[in-house]
């Protein structure tokens, strides 16, 4: 998820444009910092590109912001999707002729076949790994066949796609800034002696005091003195019954408004889980064969990383038919001596620098198993040692508790799971056709929960935040995710808290339980659903406090429980990366509520790189 601002001014402002972009890219730089660009049309109409690798703050005097000036300019911060981080692939990117100049957040899904559509009647020069450069060349493309830039723009979008917000200038226009939207965050900003385009409020609330938002499918463009939007049919907007004040402290508008990272990145999962489904087409053609034709996977994780492992073990072994394995990273050694040649070996992290799974996948690929790695950073350490990589595009996770990292590695790891079954099956099949459809919805699906039960999962917090140990229980394919529940209470909240397999606790646990102790429950629509009632009961009997996360149409389950959170009915396991927003939401209000900072866990770090 990159950061991107335009910025229109008064040639009488007092301050350079270059300095503008940069102190507005430095309050996005939490969306992206693996490399950061700007241009700017100079007051002679020239187009002035930077770009480099690394840091901003590090970049201050390699790309020197602060002496350019000039009316129009953008500014890119990037988290690298496709292509390495690198000064190439930094944004902004430009056509042939370096007139036509793009910055971009967001994954363009047919860019492989864009490309190929410019390349039929013109040798263009493609100078990046990125797909946003793609999207320079079309455009130029319609130009140079006598379309105006917005008319370009029209038939750009029409075929292009993805998910994107982009920020173009074309140097025969130097007064405008020409935008696209679809589903990628984008707003318009108006001051003084600015207007202003941005990705998100950070950039632009020390500019202007009034913003627009463009929704999806939305484009037009921004000068000093006009905005233009209309919707990809060709609707014209009003956009002055959008225009709303800005009313957030800029001191706390870095997490987006939010009052922690941890929140704000818990809301950010149907964007993370859709930008990852995007983007995950086009990595696994090589994967797939391989997967289906192994004798053994081993999927290797670590914290939350296993837990999804957990998911796709069991994805693997009950739609693809293939044995497959979860393996805690630092247990690797155990496993060694029975791994060979035609197995694989699906290694998750979210930054490719935990080091337990590096070391499990350095010595599993000894024993000549074929690593792929899954991972959210390009060119980590998993990334460049692994055989094959995949990329989860759920932007950059600053909150030590992973959330977007658990439910897109589900995501992408169920689409494989998916196209693993389709591959090795040579037929259609309804149990995987349903695996396809809830991914597709798993976007929606998230959303719906996050604006249906957060109140609900507050008001609990406040009989629940003085507890002392929890027990989180499920069977089969919903264990997993009651795991990663009693992970989030561990992690943020500072409660002791158990999961296991529900048939266990007659085998020791329920000793611990007496009146008013809080077991959750997470059941989901498969064979198991019927047999846990008789778990519930078990614990009701004893005086335990029943939570029930479960489909809403069991019925009988929530007669039982003191409270119960109705999930969406779903078929598959990619249920999972939906019914663990409620213990998401759950470790976050009861961190609150004991006065903790959820994004700052003690003796926590966002990446393990020792053993």
């Amino acid at each position: 998820m990159c950061g991107i601002i335009g910025i229109c001014k008064h040639q009488g402002g007092k301050e350079k444009i270059g300095a503008i972009i940069r102190r507005a890219l430095e309050k996005l730089e939490y969306r992206g910092y693996d490399s950061v660009g700007f241009a700017i049309v100079d007051r002679d109409g020239r187009v002035i590109v930077r770009k480099s690798k690394g840091k901003i703050a590090d970049l201050y005097n390699k790309l020197r912001f602060d002496i350019y000036d000039g009316n129009i300019g953008f500014g890119h911060t990037r988290w690298a999707t496709h292509g390495a981080p690198n000064d190439t692939n930094a944004h902004p990117h430009f056509d042939c002729s370096k007139c036509i100049v793009i910055v971009h957040n967001g994954i363009i899904q047919n860019y492989q076949e864009l490309r190929d559509y410019i390349k039929k009647d013109r040798d263009h020069t493609i100078r990046s790994d990125t797909d946003t450069e793609i999207i320079a060349h079309l455009l130029e493309h319609y130009i140079d066949r006598g379309e105006s830039t917005l008319n370009a723009l029209r038939k750009a979008t029409k075929i292009i796609k993805g998910t994107y917000a982009f920020l173009i200038i074309n140097c025969r226009e130097p007064d405008r800034i020409y935008f696209a939207r679809n589903i990628s965050p984008l707003i318009i900003g108006i001051g003084k002696e600015s207007i202003a385009i941005a990705s998100d409020l950070p950039a632009i609330v020390d500019l202007c005091d009034h913003y627009i938002s463009i929704d999806d499918q939305e484009l037009g463009y921004i000068s000093l003195n006009e905005i233009y939007i209309e919707k990809f049919s060709g609707e014209s907007i009003n956009y002055r019954e959008r225009l709303r004040k800005i009313e957030i402290d800029p001191l706390e508008i870095s997490k987006g408004g939010f009052p922690h990272y941890m929140l704000k990145e818990i809301y950010e999962q149907p964007l993370a889980v859709k930008s990852s489904l995007d983007g995950i087409k086009d990595q696994i053609h090589d994967i797939i064969p391989l997967l289906a034709k192994a004798d053994n996977i081993y999927i290797v994780g670590a914290g939350t990383s296993y837990h999804a492992a957990l998911v796709l073990e069991y994805g693997f072994s009950n739609y693809a038919k293939i044995n497959a394995r979860s393996i805690v990273s630092s247990e690797y050694k155990k496993y060694l001596d029975i791994i060979g040649d035609r197995d694989v070996v699906i290694a998750i992290s979210q930054s490719g620098e935990t080091i337990d799974t590096i070391l499990a996948t350095r010595s599993m690929r000894d024993m000549g198993a074929k690593t792929i790695g899954l991972t959210n950073v390009i060119s980590s350490t998993l990334d460049r040692e692994s055989d094959y990589s995949i990329y989860t595009r759920a932007g950059p996770e600053i909150g030590v508790a992973a959330t977007k990292t658990f439910t897109s590695q589900v995501a992408v790891g169920m689409y494989i799971v998916a196209e693993t079954s389709r591959y090795s099956l040579g037929r259609p099949d309804p149990r995987i056709e349903d695996i396809y459809i809830e991914l597709n919805r798993l976007p929606n699906y998230i959303a719906n929960i996050l604006d249906t039960i957060a109140g609900e999962v507050r008001t609990q917090t406040t009989f629940l935040k003085d507890t002392k140990s929890m027990y989180f229980l499920g069977r089969g394919s919903s264990l997993p995710v009651s795991m990663e529940g009693a992970l989030k209470i561990k992690e943020i909240s500072y409660i002791h808290a158990e999961a296991y397999p529900a048939g266990e606790s007659k085998h020791g646990p329920i000793a611990l339980v007496e009146r008013g102790f809080p077991v959750f429950f997470t059941v989901f629509d498969d064979e198991y659903k019927e047999i846990i009632l008789g778990n519930i009961e078990e614990m009701k009997a004893r005086g335990a406090y029943i939570t029930l996360v479960a489909p809403e149409r069991y019925s009988s389950g929530f007669k039982l429980a003191d409270k119960g959170y109705k999930m969406p009915t779903m078929k598959t396991v990619v249920a999972s990366a939906a019914y663990v927003i409620v213990y998401q939401l759950l470790s976050y209000y009861l961190a609150i509520s004991r006065g903790y900072d959820p994004d700052k866990p003690r003796n926590l770090a966002k990446t393990v790189t020792v053993e």
